[in-house]
């Protein structure tokens, strides 16, 4: 975007060009500016201010420049083949520049929460929770890539692979006497060998299983041999596409389980399952019998648009259990030896008890970090994981936390919560109480308003009717007088004896009967409360009917003729009933007054219940995460120094191994005060349930926020872990640019006012010209002489230069220049000569530097580790299960312990704090300052060989000369230590497959002894193999140890020999300009002023991008010393 456009100091500058313009002849193409400027695409900032640096957005720019210059390189007369031989060397390296990556690796024994834990880091359920057999018996490596789509490469094991797997299983499943071991324990080794091969061949009994060989075993099921070998490629839009593809291959479960309970539902189609089948696109039912191909998994690569990994960190989550297969071994320790950096995870709730950041992964192991300086409190991060998982119980009283003002504060507003729920609780109670008698009373007085109206009814139809709810006559009984009266009023049928005796027996059930019709009423009570007015016409009939009856009871006799029963009945009439429902109206109107407002009570107190229930819950939580908070505290604090601990301890064996005399316990080996462990105490359950990563799993239940589960802290820090390696490379990026363009500038320029006498003196006293074929051997191309990638109108060019007539044509080759001495004259010729002599030297001295400080401890080592041997194999046979230890024999010493690293032990002790001080140590600083020196030797040679009008010119273009030299010396340099820093740790691990090859016997010859006695025997056989191999064997590995330490010197010298040589022709190059003569070509002026203008503004850019990196690290300083600062405040408080 342009300033003018936006408002900004930047600019883009993109300016479509013309194509096919002729290129000029005076070293820069005609109408360049045209022709190059759709090339710059950089941004163009006049202050630090303007740029807001980050180093991804520093290389994108400098990519862009590097483009805009090739622009023109392409357009270039550069004059000669080796200039642009150099050049384009240069810029085949700027434009592949990236940042580089950061490998971690991810530990954790299993359950830890591994999964879990990546997938909140990488917002995405991207590696699977479930069947995780696959995932934790197989290296997963996750990298990032921008596009939007999840990407996996699964390869298989090959056959020869699988085929060793498979004999060590079978192996397992056998005991000595040919019978099969029982496998219903999954933990054992005869359980996790059938359950592998099991999921491979579902069809295949155990008993026919140990009957075949291997060969026979893969050759049972093509299916199985089709994917030995083979990558499978995934490509899903989203990870729940990805889980679905992925499970094809890792899902571990039992497959036969449950298949009978649901084979009659199976069977049965749907109704979808009708429609595909007449539409033809009926789903493929699932082979049962199939194989499962999670065991025979060798390694899973994803590649995700995280953006926690966009900077540049590869995750690599690696088994939490031995495994029998060794390529997947052998992949875990590559990946281990590569790592810069190392997580180990556990759950919170263990990490402290086990003192896991003390015995984090073995003493064998913590020496193998510490001898690749991987031991520290720079390359490892803690993690504790499940801080969800907490007690608020256990924590105060473990913490004692009862008089924290905080927690107090908080129980105060939960017991009022309490407090108050109890006292709605009371008022709803007593509310659904009164609710219920009312509706109870309601009922009554509908029953008797029905019975009301039913009575009026009857009176106007002129039927009887007999009260029951309603009976108000008093009857008198009298003795039998005489016959029995009739009784001849109107609508009072039967003789009043018998209306008594019915009215009796009515009303003796009267309560059951209104018990009765209060329940079939009680469901209709709301509605009969809201209408009862419109229901009064039809409750009039049931109203009559129920009169009737009630009538019919005062008037029925209950047929005992020797009583005759006198009674008074009050005179009914349809006003007097009338006006009894009247009344009854009037009540059942006070009582739904009455409901209603009860009702109404009753909801307020259930809605504040709920809201008290959502408030207790919330405010639960925040007491939740504030014990969660206090013991993460608590548990970085303890961990933090428990490490301490463990390394000080580490250290203090080491040097007691090293100097047993003058070993004092109270000096300590580093200061231990400056070790800050990385810890990071983290929820992934509740960070994917806030952020609704996870569906059906219900509300967080510890956090309220996404930064108090830790995670985000962790996506930080997985950019914090790539910032110094990406901050370096881009400023070793900007100052190659700087160099190059520098040089660029100084030749397009051109040195003016220089006699060509002059010219060619220089010349001929330092430039290299070679014989056809000399060029290769020497490292320098023709100087001079036009490459053969250029065209002819390059030809008017060189002529044009004095001393270039005879050079246009490659077959006109002029002698090598040499001295008296036949020596090669030139730049190049002579750097490569002091180089090589140089590199020669500094071989010798790394060679020497391994040999003085480790040939001592090796040979002590060896003897440590051979008198130790005997008592190590004895300790560690004592210490496991006698299966066990077979299963290790087995594997020539490899499963769930490494009893090989483990015989290294002394040795590895007594030589690991040497080895990691050598290497820690530059140790290629000297070689450099001598390279330096020669360089400077060369062009003080040259500043007293120069004319007078040059001499100054000499003098300038040396010191660029000299700046870009060093820019180059020190990449070259820093690239070949990085190689000795991977060699050596290739070195370091060659001694424990030493021991297991010399050991290979001896594991065999004990797997020989079986029958009763046998584990007896298989340790005594091991045990007289490893004395009588003991001293040669550890001896032998001192050797090896030493030799492949001396071929590192070699390689080095290999190393620097390819990239001085580049260095010599670029020194010459750059000199080169000396002599050759500028053009005043009018018809260059344009083209050169405009390359120079681009030049010139890029190099403002680069010094401007330099130094906004400058501005980000101080403020970055500064933070950090802020956040010390308050660190130590934090532990002095």
């Amino acid at each position: 975007m342009s300033s003018s456009a936006k408002g900004t100091s930047s600019s883009t500058v993109q300016v479509k060009c013309e194509q096919d313009v002729p290129p000029h002849i005076g070293g820069v193409a005609h109408n360049a500016s045209v022709i190059c400027r759709d090339s710059k695409k950089y941004n163009v900032y006049q202050s630090v201010a303007d740029i807001h640096y980050s180093p991804e957005s520093a290389l994108k720019e400098g990519l862009e420049m590097v483009k805009c210059i090739k622009a023109y390189f392409d357009k270039l007369n550069l004059g000669s083949k080796l200039r642009h031989e150099v050049w384009a060397s240069d810029l085949a390296k700027l434009e592949t520049q990236t940042t580089p990556k950061t490998l971690i690796a991810v530990c954790g024994a299993t359950g830890a929460g591994k999964s879990s834990i990546l997938n909140a880091l990488l917002d995405d359920n991207i590696v699977p929770t479930s069947g995780m057999r696959a995932c934790t018996a197989v290296v997963t490596e996750i990298a990032y890539h921008s596009k939007a789509t999840i990407d996996a490469d699964i390869s298989f094991l090959s056959v020869a692979e699988w085929k060793q797997e498979l004999a060590v299983l079978q192996h397992d499943l056998i005991e000595e006497d040919g019978s099969l071991k029982r496998t219903t324990d999954l933990k054992s080794d005869a359980g996790v060998a059938w359950q592998k091969i099991h999921a491979v061949y579902p069809m295949l009994t155990q008993e026919r299983l140990i009957t075949m060989t291997p060969e026979q075993l893969i050759a049972h099921d093509p299916r199985v041999g089709n994917v030995l070998g083979f990558t499978k490629h995934i490509c899903a839009r989203n990870s729940r596409i990805f889980s679905e593809e992925i499970a094809k291959y890792i899902d571990s479960k039992d497959q036969s389980r449950g298949k009978d309970k649901k084979k009659k539902k199976k069977d049965e189609k749907s109704l979808m399952d009708k429609v595909r089948d007449a539409a033809g696109t009926s789903k493929k039912k699932k082979d049962h019998n199939a194989p499962a191909f999670w065991p025979l998994i060798r390694q899973v690569n994803v590649r995700c648009p995280a953006e926690c990994l966009s900077s540049g960190c590869i995750l690599v989550d690696l088994p939490g259990v031995a495994d029998a297969n060794a390529a997947r071994n052998s992949i875990a320790k590559d990946y281990m030896k590569r790592a810069q950096c190392v997580w180990i995870l556990a759950p919170i709730t263990r990490a402290v008890d086990d003192k896991t950041a003390r015995d984090l992964l073995g003493d064998a192991f913590k020496l193998q970090l510490m001898m690749n300086g991987n031991y520290d409190d720079h390359a490892i991060t803690f993690i504790a994981s499940k801080t969800d998982d907490i007690s608020c119980s256990e924590v105060i009283s473990a913490l004692q936390l009862e008089d924290d003002p905080e927690l107090e504060a908080i129980e105060e507003d939960i017991e009022e919560i309490n407090e108050e729920t109890s006292n709605w609780k009371q008022k709803k109670t007593a509310s659904d109480k009164l609710v219920k008698a009312i509706e109870k009373e309601l009922k009554d007085i509908r029953a008797i308003q029905k019975e009301h109206q039913k009575h009026i009814e009857a009176i106007r139809n002129g039927e009887e009717f007999t009260p029951v709810l309603t009976a108000t006559g008093l009857a008198v009984f009298k003795k039998p007088i005489g016959k029995k009266r009739k009784n001849n009023r109107k609508g009072k049928k039967g003789s009043p004896k018998r209306r008594r005796s019915s009215a009796d027996s009515d009303i003796d059930v009267d309560d059951e009967s209104s018990i009765d019709e209060d329940s079939e009423n009680d469901s209709n009570s709301d509605s009969d409360s809201d209408s009862d007015s419109d229901k009064d016409a039809t409750d009039s009939s049931d109203d009559e009917d129920s009169d009737d009856g009630k009538e019919k009871s005062e008037n029925d006799e209950d047929g005992n003729s020797d009583i005759e029963v006198e009674e008074l009945v009050e005179e009914v009439t349809e006003e007097s009933i009338q006006s009894k429902l009247d009344k009854v109206n009037n009540d059942i109107k006070d009582s739904r007054g009455r409901l209603s407002e009860a009702r109404n009570n009753k909801k307020t107190a259930a809605d504040r219940l709920a809201t008290l229930k959502k408030s207790l819950a919330k405010i639960q939580r925040l007491k939740n995460g504030w014990c969660s908070k206090k013991r993460s505290e608590f548990s970085r604090d303890v961990l933090k120094e428990d490490f301490r601990t463990g390394l000080k301890e580490l250290d203090d064996e080491v040097a007691e191994e090293r100097d047993p005399d003058n070993f004092d316990s109270s000096v300590n080996q580093r200061d231990y005060d400056a070790i800050n462990l990385p810890v990071f105490t983290c929820s992934s359950r509740d960070y994917t349930r806030i952020t609704n990563q996870v569906k059906g799993d219900g509300e967080s239940t510890c956090f309220s926020d996404k930064a108090s589960t830790g995670i985000p802290d962790l996506q930080k820090w997985c950019h914090s872990l790539t910032i110094a390696s990406r901050t370096r490379a881009v400023k070793n990026f900007y100052d190659s640019l700087k160099a190059f363009a520098t040089t660029i500038n100084t030749f397009i320029s051109g040195i003016g006012e220089v006699t060509p006498a002059d010219r060619r003196a220089m010349e001929e006293m330092w430039a290299s010209q070679f014989e056809d074929g000399d060029d290769e051997d020497d490292g320098a191309d023709y100087y001079g002489s036009s490459s053969s990638d250029f065209e002819d109108p390059f030809s008017t060019f060189l002529n044009s230069r004095a001393g270039y007539e005879d050079l246009i044509d490659m077959k006109k080759l002029k002698p090598a220049k040499v001295d008296s001495r036949g020596n090669l004259v030139g730049v190049t010729p002579r750097l490569n000569k002091e180089f090589v002599k140089l590199i020669n030297e500094c071989v010798n001295q790394l060679q020497a530097k391994f040999k003085d400080g480790l040939e001592d401890k090796c040979r002590v080592g060896a003897s440590l580790a051979a008198n130790g041997a005997v008592d190590l194999a004895d300790s560690f046979a004592a210490s496991m299960y006698w299966s066990t230890y077979r299963a290790t024999l087995r594997r020539h010493g490899e499963w769930r312990r490494n009893l090989n690293m483990e015989l290294l032990t002394p040795f590895t002790k007594n030589i690991a704090a040497s080895w990691g001080k050598l290497f820690e140590t530059d140790l290629l600083l000297p070689f450099e300052e001598t390279v330096k020196s020669s360089i400077l030797c060369l062009l003080e040679d040259m500043e007293k060989s120069a004319a007078p009008g040059l001499k100054e010119r000499v003098k300038i273009q040396g010191e660029l000369c000299f700046a870009e030299a060093e820019v180059s010396l020190k990449q070259a340099v820093a690239l070949v230590g990085e190689t000795v820093i991977t060699q050596q740790k290739e070195v370091s691990r060659c001694l424990a497959p030493h021991v297991q090859h010399n050991l290979i016997d001896g594991y065999d010859l004990a797997m020989q002894e079986t029958g009763r006695g046998s584990v007896a025997r298989q340790k005594l056989v091991f045990r007289t193999f490893v004395d009588e191999r003991k001293d040669d064997m550890f001896d032998e590995g001192a050797d090896v140890m030493l030799d492949k330490l001396a071929l590192i010197g070699t390689s080095v010298g290999e190393a620097l020999n390819i990239a001085f040589k580049e260095l010599s022709k670029k020194i010459e190059v750059n000199l080169a300009v000396l002599w050759e003569e500028a053009q005043d070509d009018p018809k260059e002026a344009d083209g050169r002023e405009e390359l120079t203008e681009t030049i010139t503004e890029i190099l403002e850019q680069v010094q401007l991008w330099l130094n906004a990196a400058k501005e980000v690290q101080k403020v970055q300083c500064a933070s950090d010393v802020a956040q010390a600062l308050q660190d130590v405040d934090q532990e002095m408080d």
